[in-house]
């Protein structure tokens, strides 16, 4: 199921970028991030009420909450950054930079989270960032 899961965010976020680079014609990258956010917000909050999780909410420890609010303010940052790049230039450049990401976290997670690099993965993150620098060259 998590394939599955994956492909859709593949996907959605590929049509995140289309949809973007056309709204954002004449806006402020700025306004156009709260915009988006705002939308998430609404979306996510009513997951959680047609799911009936809301009261889990009592139940995540001061660490999570730590985290998860670290891990929004690295969103909130990222999304600016893109919205801001994406307005400056070609979303066919951006993005491949921005899938960049995937070979960061394979690292991050290797320092970080103690995750094994496999050969296999060692591979694919270095063919990400030679087809990255062949895609924005």
């Amino acid at each position: 199921m998590w394939l599955l899961f994956a492909v859709l965010s593949s996907v959605f976020a590929a049509l995140t970028s289309i949809l973007a680079k056309v709204g954002i014609e004449g806006v402020n990258s700025n306004l156009a991030t709260a915009v988006r956010t705002l939308v998430v917000v609404v979306m996510a909050w009513a997951m959680v009420f047609i799911t009936h999780t809301q009261t889990g909410i009592t139940g995540i420890t001061p660490k999570s909450w730590i985290f998860l609010i670290l891990s929004g303010l690295a969103t909130g940052a990222s999304w600016l950054c893109y919205y801001k790049a994406l307005q400056m230039g070609e979303a066919s450049k951006v993005v491949p930079i921005d899938k960049m990401s995937v070979v960061i976290t394979l690292l991050l997670a290797f320092i970080f989270l103690h995750e094994k690099i496999t050969i296999k993965s060692a591979i694919g993150c270095v063919l990400i960032g030679a087809g990255t620098l062949l895609m924005v060259l």
